[in-house]
């Protein structure tokens, strides 16, 4: 078995994210890493967070940091990977990738203590940047520029200590002055030697100065000073005449300014009141701000408050430290402040948001100070504060980001032609359910009901050099309508365009006439409101229109073509006939190339199943130049220009072509290159797009010509980075629809459905889902589906948190304080300084923004949730009592169908993982459905000695795999009852799966075992396992013999039994053989066999197998940590499969990854790869430039449009 790898949606959480100036120019950008993907951000105008390129790395990105060159005018970005090699990535703007200006090798490949790559630091002037690991090595490479202003770097300087744990490193900005690294280092050497554990209770960290002597050419250990055993992050302070220089050393509930020769100048972390005193607060993540005269620090602590620090100094000494509340915001994992007044927040987990500021925290606020700083005897007096809504900032845009998915399943709840993807994503407070449905989403306008149902919609503007569009223009079956755009959309009769008709096409002509095509004639209505009209002959009528700003054809009954022209005077003059053999089906002239007379080409469809194209050059005019045959009568064609690209911001190079498209009546369109010289046809692909003959429409995407089809729902063909991409439209069936341009909206559509009237835009081009957005309570674990009624049912549950009834007992008790504190309560009024907005006391604090108020850490919180996807609402809300979460799921039809379905959750109760794991007790409840499957009843909960974390129905009876122990019960009146039980597992299962009378199970940290149940023995065997231990995260049943499953180091692989084992465990009447053939090691008789293997570089948490289209083939959909959302789709033929595998080798020869990871070890970096094309490498190709395809296209002896057709074909297959 082979399978094609691909990546349907790109990974949505960042690990790290640096700014800077990349591109050139004024605007500022941010790049981020999402795991094995480095994108490149940009606010637009009007402050939409714009993709402009995003590139798989094919390794762990773990460090990312941007620096300049003194003098320079763009910025670099150094790459911290896995590869054991530091990268240095300039962007290129003129062929939209980023180029590698360095690539310096240093150690082995892999995340590795010892070997650097954790940690980046940059000397603010940009002449040094150190790489450290997490343990011993850190090495400084010099910058320079040579002659020629290139980029130069040095052979690497080690600045090594053994047995020394590093947590934080950063560049100390001392000006022009020799560069100086600090971090954070902890001595574990006597830890080591000392059995009785005294040296590593007494262990202290300590914040070391390195500096980099550029004269001799030598890193030294300049100064070393003991720090609060708490710190874990620095911040580097400006120097160099803009500052004081030294470091901010963030540690547990301390800030504390340092610098060599300086005392320690030390504040408080203010606190929020309702904090446990156990718990402490940490910095996590910083941004500085640093202008001419001024400069301030924002730090976020583990809870998502924002606080302001900023150091009162005088020359280099300084005297007050103070820390000021800002703002709070979901935790981020990295925060950048942009020169145009933006914060962009990478969020721990969930959406990440851009943030623009309204002030900067200038007003009256909670304060801590070094100068207030109060010791007692227990230690430092802490400050409180109450957190408030956003005063500071403001969030103008959202990036979506699936990060964690927990669960995913495939199911075609809503009737629709695609069955929609059920996710659920983050983590506590912003946990959602999100459904995903392939296509790209809709922002819809406007929608106005039409006097009767129209048939079809154009705009035109008065001008060719107006912005905007002046008229829409509706036809109906015996009248048209024409609306004017302006404030509003009103309905005018002075246009000059015929009613009392309809129409058949109304469009600019020349400068500033417009025409209107009915099937009685032509209309020609000048700018100066003269109107001239062409009769068609005799009985015969108009039947189809094709044109363009200077060029008419029309098609009358019989099939009889008229070409017009536009002459120098403005008027159409009839330039040839031609009779076609039969009625025209359709027809379209291409677009006016810039700088010439007239279009060459004409493309008319006939019922005879073919499409012609003819010249309209005045030498051969209306000669066939080419036929095309095609499997059914076209019903729309489209002849579309493809500028010339030289790659840039947009993508790949590619000369000027045109294509034709055509929309079949058996529902396919069908897309080929016409030659721009001889008009001759090549490279033809086709997709099936819907069950309607799809209806062709040109439109603009971000300023470019794009594709709109129309038929059973809509989809939108465009070209973005490079690819041309084809995607529905999540969006209801549309009949008509021309592209729409107004003040209002930009780009926009109009379009025509029923008796409504529409203007949408589209948003987030490249991207394959837009998803639907339900918000849930706790962490989601597991969801099942109720098969009867179709309604979710969600398990969540969190740690360290209250249950819902003391948060709102708590939130009451808050309130009524904050009152009191209003009538004058003085010893309140600290509490109070930022009380202002008293009047939205209702929910001023939603829990989204602000997380849940924390409790002590064997605290759980947990609910059960009967959801209905239809309509996104909650019709069953269960609490968890007792300290119980719920950790398992399953429905189970029992033997007595007295209930009917009922559902089993595994319940913890008062679970703890540190110091050691221990649970106080686990329970399976049983539910039944009541009020049609939309509430839950409990009918009896069973105690157990574990956790059970994997539920599952079998004949009749529930499996639970608890601990070590898999146990079938069945139903009694008060409690489960036990049947039958296998405690030879090793660790602790995580999986069941069950087929005919086969079980699967499958254990934490030792793959899968294959067991089998005999019913008249009453004995469950284990009849197979695997050989290989992996920690599993996710599994699958795929068929009778094999189970697919994932691994926490980010493998997925296949297992299967061999035929002829399984033959005979099938046949073997008795039972006898497994039951008394011994194990081999402690393990089962039985092996099975590992048949694929592939890395993922993500850790995969749910896989599903589906089918996502119609007539598409079933693939192996899964979903992991990081937010990304894969396929693996099984070849069928031989040849596709020799195919792929020799351009995965070229693609592997020719492109090597950006951050220097070799790509065979990359997929392979646990397990070598086995029978896997890596498809992501593959889709890389159209990025390559011109002649390095067209190398390794003649290497494949193909032609590079071809291999273009079967990465198309490839993908189509999946989505």
């Amino acid at each position: 078995m082979y399978l094609y790898s691909l990546t349907l949606q790109r990974a949505g959480g960042i690990v790290c994210a640096t700014y800077g100036n990349f591109v050139g120019g004024k605007t500022q950008e941010i790049v981020v890493a999402r795991g094995k993907n480095l994108d490149l951000l940009r606010p637009d105008e009007s402050g939409k967070l714009q993709t402009i390129l995003s590139v798989e790395v094919f390794g762990a990105i773990r460090s990312l940091a941007q620096f300049r060159l003194t003098g320079s005018q763009k910025d670099y970005v150094v790459v911290g990977s896995e590869s054991g090699r530091l990268v240095i990535l300039e962007y290129s703007r003129e062929h939209n990738i980023f180029h590698k200006v360095h690539q310096e090798t240093f150690g082995k490949s892999g995340c590795r203590r010892i070997v650097p790559g954790q940690f980046l630091a940059v000397d603010p002037k940009g002449r040094a940047v150190m790489v450290a690991a997490c343990e011993k090595q850190k090495l400084v490479y010099v910058l320079n520029r040579d002659a020629a202003a290139r980029l130069t770097i040095s052979s690497p300087l080690e600045a090594h200590k053994s047995h020394t744990i590093t947590y934080s490193v950063v560049g100390v900005d001392c000006g022009f002055d020799n560069p100086i690294f600090a971090s954070i280092e902890l001595d574990y050497s006597e830890s080591d030697l000392d059995p009785t554990g005294q040296a590593a209770a007494d262990a202290q960290k300590h914040l070391t100065f390195y500096e980099l002597d550029l004269g001799l050419n030598h890193v030294s250990r300049k100064w070393s000073e003991p720090v609060d055993n708490g710190a874990n992050l620095l911040v580097t302070v400006p120097g160099g005449g803009d500052g004081p220089s030294g470091v901010l050393v963030c540690a547990e509930n301390f800030v504390i300014y340092k610098n060599q020769g300086h005392p320690d100048v030390r504040a408080v972390i203010p606190r929020r009141a309702d904090l446990p005193a156990e718990r402490g607060v940490l910095v996590v993540s910083a941004a500085t701000h640093r202008q001419k005269s001024m400069f301030f620090f924002l730090l976020q602590t583990e809870y998502g408050d924002i606080f302001k620090v900023t150091l009162e100094h005088e020359g280099d000494r300084v005297t007050e430290l103070k820390i000021k509340y800002f703002d709070t915001i979901p935790v981020t994992s990295s925060m950048s402040v942009l020169k145009t007044g933006f914060l962009f927040a990478a969020s721990e987990f969930g959406n990440h948001a851009l943030y623009q500021f309204q002030a900067i925290g200038e007003a009256e606020d909670i304060e801590a100070s070094s100068a207030t700083l109060m010791e007692t005897e227990e230690g430092f007096q802490p400050v409180f504060f109450q957190p408030r809504g956003l005063k500071n900032l403001v969030r103008i845009d959202l990036v979506e980001s699936l990060m964690p998915i927990m669960d995913m399943k495939i199911l075609n709840l809503f009737e629709e032609e695609t069955p929609q993807i059920f996710t659920l994503c983050g983590r506590g407070p912003r946990s959602t359910l999100r459904i995903l449905r392939p296509g790209l989403a809709i922002n819809e306008m406007a929608v106005s009901q039409l006097p009767g149902t129209p048939s079809a919609v154009w705009t035109v503007k008065k001008n060719a050099n107006d912005e905007f569009d002046a008229y829409i223009v509706v036809s109906f079956v015996n009248a048209t309508l024409v609306l004017s755009i302006g404030e509003t959309i009103e309905e005018v009769s002075d246009s000059g365009f015929l009613d009392t008709t309809p129409s058949l096409s109304v469009s600019l002509l020349g400068d500033d006439s417009l025409m209107q095509v009915h099937p009685n004639g032509i209309r020609h209505i000048r700018e100066d409101g003269r109107i001239n009209e062409w009769k068609t002959p005799g009985k015969k009528t108009i039947v189809k229109v094709g044109s363009n700003r200077l060029q008419v054809v029309i098609a009358l009954s019989g099939g009889e073509l008229i070409y017009f022209e536009m002459d120098l005077t403005g008027q159409l003059m009839e330039v040839e006939k031609h009779e076609m053999p039969g009625d025209v089906a359709c027809l379209d002239i291409a677009p006016v190339p810039e700088g010439r007379q007239r279009s060459r080409f004409l493309a008319v469809g006939s019922y005879d199943n073919t499409i012609r194209i003819l010249s309209l050059d005045p030498d051969d005019c209306m000669q066939i130049l080419s036929v095309q045959s095609v499997s059914s009568p076209p019903e729309s064609l489209l002849l579309l220009e493809v500028k010339a690209s030289s790659g840039g911001e947009e993508g790949a190079d590619h000369p000027a072509s045109v294509f034709l498209n055509a929309g079949l009546q058996n529902g396919v369109l069908f897309r080929t290159v016409v030659d721009m010289v001889t008009g001759q046809l090549s490279d033809t692909r086709s997709r099936f797009l819907g069950l309607r003959a799809p209806k062709l429409f040109s439109t603009t995407i971000r300023g470019r010509q794009a594709m709109l089809c129309l038929s059973s729902r809509p989809w939108l063909g465009y070209i973005h980075q490079g690819h041309f991409l084809l995607t529905p439209l999540s969006y209801e069936a549309l009949e008509y629809a021309a592209s729409f341009s107004s003040d209002q909206c930009a780009e926009g559509v109009v379009a025509v459905a029923n008796e409504a009237l529409r203007i949408f835009t589209v948003e987030r081009l490249g991207e394959t889902f837009n998803e639907t957005v339900v918000p849930l309570r706790y962490t989601p674990r597991k969801f099942v589906l109720q098969p009867k009624r179709k309604h979710l049912i969600i398990i969540e549950s969190d740690q360290g948190i209250f249950t819902a009834e003391e948060r709102e007992a708590a939130r009451k008790e808050c309130l009524e304080a904050a009152g009191i504190g209003e009538n004058g309560n003085a010893n309140n009024g600290e509490q109070m300084e930022n009380g202002d907005g008293d009047d939205e006391k209702e929910d001023a604090l939603p829990d989204e923004q602000y997380g849940y108020p924390k409790a002590e850490s064997d605290r759980w919180a947990s609910c059960i949730r009967v959801l209905d996807p239809k309509t996104g609402n909650t019709t069953c809300l269960l609490e968890l009592q007792d300290n119980e979460a719920a950790f398992s799921i399953c429905t189970v039809n029992f033997h007595d169908k007295e209930y009917g379905t009922l559902l089993a959750v595994g319940t913890a109760k008062g679970l703890q993982f540190w110091p050691k794991r221990s649970v106080a007790a686990g329970f399976i409840h049983i539910y039944r459905f009541v009020e049609e499957g939309k509430s839950l009843e409990l009918v009896h909960k069973t105690q157990v000695e574990g956790v059970p974390l994997a539920l599952c129905q079998f004949q009749g009876r529930l499996l639970a795999g608890i601990g070590s122990v898999l146990r079938l019960y069945d139903l009694g009146k008060r409690r489960l009852l036990r049947k039958c039980e296998n405690k030879l597992f090793p660790h602790s299962i995580v999986s069941i799966h069950t087929y005919r009378d086969r079980i699967y199970v499958g254990d934490i940290q030792e793959s899968f075992h294959y067991c089998k149940y005999r019913r008249d023995e009453n004995q469950l065997y284990i009849f197979a396992d695997d050989s290989v231990p992996r920690w599993l995260t996710a599994a699958h049943h795929i068929d009778f013999d094999t189970v697919a499953g994932a691994d926490k180091f980010g493998n997925i692989y296949f297992v299967r039994l061999p035929q002829d084992v399984s033959d005979e465990i099938e046949e073997d009447p008795t039972g006898g053989k497994i039951k008394w053939e011994q194990g081999k090691l402690n393990g089962a008789p039985n092996k099975v066999e590992e048949i694929v293997q592939f890395h993922v570089g993500d850790v995969v948490t749910c896989l599903q197998k589906a089918s996502l289209i119609p007539g598409g083939g079933e693939c192996v959909i899964y979903g992991t940590v990081m937010g990304s959302v894969g396929a693996l789709l099984p070849f069928i033929s031989r040849e596709d499969v020799d195919f792929f595998s020799h351009l995965e080798m070229h693609m592997r020869q020719e492109h090597p990854p950006l951050c220097g990871r070799d790509h065979m070890a990359f997929r392979s970096a646990y397990f070598p790869v086995k029978d896997v094309i890596d498809g992501d490498l593959c889709e890389q190709f159209p990025t390559l430039p011109p002649d390095l395809q067209r190398k390794i296209a003649d290497e494949l002896d193909r032609t590079p449009g071809e291999i273009l057709k079967k990465l198309e074909d490839a993908r189509n297959k999946i989505i």
